[in-house]
């Protein structure tokens, strides 16, 4: 395991078990978010590095009792913290990493991913995973409950042009891997990035 999941797990462990109560006024934002991406019933969906699963409950709403959700997170703490949570219930939790899943390619029609580009260790060709496993026209929202500069400020660090999240980034980022990207927002209340899967 490199560096970086190993950096990222510890770094993840360490917070699983007091993370929903960190953020507890999230859950409108990843329900709207999770409405952005037009999710029809009977869809497949993948939330990559779900964390405690806070979006697998709207994930479950849009696309009904005949539709698939997948949790995948890399760290069991997480994991551990979502089925305690009841929301192994919403989907099924997957412990994988989400730059080599364990999953056929086209298996999905979407991958929600908040939180995620900015812990991939090659955010590329990790996109470019993410890409494999959906079908052509699928979907992909990278998500953040606040936005760039909120975030940056949470974290006691300035924004950056390289910063993979700004929109003159992350547009050539994403047509590098396999998605156009079809809309943008970074406002105080969330980030949210839509993508459609390229043929």
């Amino acid at each position: 395991m490199s560096d970086d999941h190993t950096h990222v797990q510890e770094f993840f462990t360490a917070r699983a078990a007091d993370w929903d109560s960190r953020f507890p006024d999230d859950g409108p934002a990843y329900a709207a978010a999770v409405s952005a991406m037009g999710l029809g019933v009977g869809d497949r969906v993948l939330d990559a590095g779900c964390g405690t699963g806070r979006a697998l409950p709207p994930l479950r709403a849009a696309v009904g009792s005949s539709g698939t959700v997948i949790g995948a997170d890399l760290t069991s703490a997480m994991l551990e913290v979502a089925s305690q949570a009841g929301r192994g219930g919403e989907g099924a939790l997957l412990l994988a990493d989400v730059t080599a899943l364990p999953l056929r390619t086209e298996a999905l029609d979407a991958v929600f991913a908040a939180g995620l580009i900015a812990h991939l260790p090659e955010p590329s060709e990790n996109l470019r995973e993410l890409a494999r496993v959906v079908r052509p026209g699928g979907t992909l929202a990278l998500f953040h409950p606040i936005g760039r500069a909120a975030l940056a400020a949470r974290q006691g660090r300035q924004l950056t042009p390289e910063d993979l999240r700004a929109e003159p980034n992350l547009g050539p980022l994403l047509a590098r891997s396999g998605w156009r990207m079809t809309s943008y927002a970074d406002e105080p209340g969330h980030f949210l990035a839509l993508a459609v899967r390229e043929p």
